[in-house]
């Protein structure tokens, strides 16, 4: 059920809270108040939900990044970031009268309270096993639940789905790849042995030279994108997560880049008046550096 703005704050109401405030209620009036019209932000009065959701996306990879270098203060600061995120995309559902943000708390606390009957209900004392088959199942029932509450409202029904129809298709290329990949899997659509992937990274690299040879970039992009997909089915089955290993190899690679620049202004030199023998040397020296 959609909740009233009124259950939230009216808009003279926000005007009256906005101040910091240590919780959500504080957050969700300032929100109010730049999504205003009159009196709130132009910028943020000219945002729909597909201009904030790359936002989004990126802010989720801010916190990832804030948890990969240990970092507890930007971690903070970025889970507000991701937070705002949310409540944007709420009000502006609000504002449309599809639902509010209590109906996205509400949304969340049910489903996690539905699939965890071994906390919170009467399924005690499970294994493992036995919660995964009891996930499985709930999540069945959820998505019955889910065709009839659309049938309900008057839409259409969600398209058929195959094995692979729910990966996301906004995950990061890699990623989304290892996801399919896995479902896959579970068919018995796989390689057994990681060294047979290695084959196959070593068969894309052949074609992509045979379509550079023939100068075809459509199929050399073809060949680069069965190249990657490989790759990310070789980080698969050495259990490798090749967004966490591109990760760790830019950082590497910013290293190393950084070590260039400041071995060259050492010498009074810029990276313009270095060839490429040059840089390449201390790239090396770089990669001893970090040996030691």
């Amino acid at each position: 059920m959609t909740t009233p703005a009124s259950h939230i704050a009216t808009e003279d109401e926000s005007a009256a809270q906005v101040a910091p405030s240590r919780h959500i209620a504080g957050l969700i009036a300032i929100m109010t108040a730049l999504r205003t019209p009159g009196s709130g932000c132009p910028w943020d009065l000219e945002q729909d939900f597909a201009s904030i959701a790359p936002y989004t996306i990126e802010e989720a990879y801010e916190v990832a990044d804030a948890i990969e270098r240990g970092d507890l203060l930007d971690l903070r600061d970025e889970l507000g970031d991701l937070l705002l995120q949310v409540v944007f995309h709420a009000r502006m559902a609000q504002e449309q009268g599809a639902f509010a943000f209590p109906d996205v708390v509400e949304a969340i606390t049910t489903k996690l309270i539905r699939r965890h009957p071994h906390v919170f209900g009467a399924a005690r004392d499970l294994d493992p096993e036995q919660v995964k088959a009891l996930w499985g199942e709930i999540k069945q029932a959820e998505k019955a639940e889910r065709h009839a509450a659309r049938e309900a409202a008057g839409l259409p029904p969600e398209p058929a789905s195959g094995l692979l129809s729910n990966v996301p298709h906004a995950l990061p290329a890699l990623t989304r790849a290892v996801k399919l990949q896995a479902k896959a899997s579970t068919v018995g659509f796989d390689w057994n042995d990681a060294r047979l992937v290695l084959a196959k990274l070593r068969e894309e690299l052949g074609e992509i030279e045979e379509a550079l040879d023939a100068a075809d970039q459509k199929a050399v992009a073809d060949e680069v994108g069965d190249l990657l997909f490989a790759v990310a089915n070789l980080a698969r089955h050495v259990k490798v997560d090749p967004e966490d290993a591109l990760r760790g190899t830019n950082a590497k690679f910013e290293r190393r880049f950084a070590f260039i620049e400041r071995s060259l202004a050492a010498r009074g030199r810029a990276l313009a008046d270095a060839d490429l023998a040059e840089m390449d040397a201390l790239w090396n020296a770089a990669k001893g550096e970090e040996r030691r």
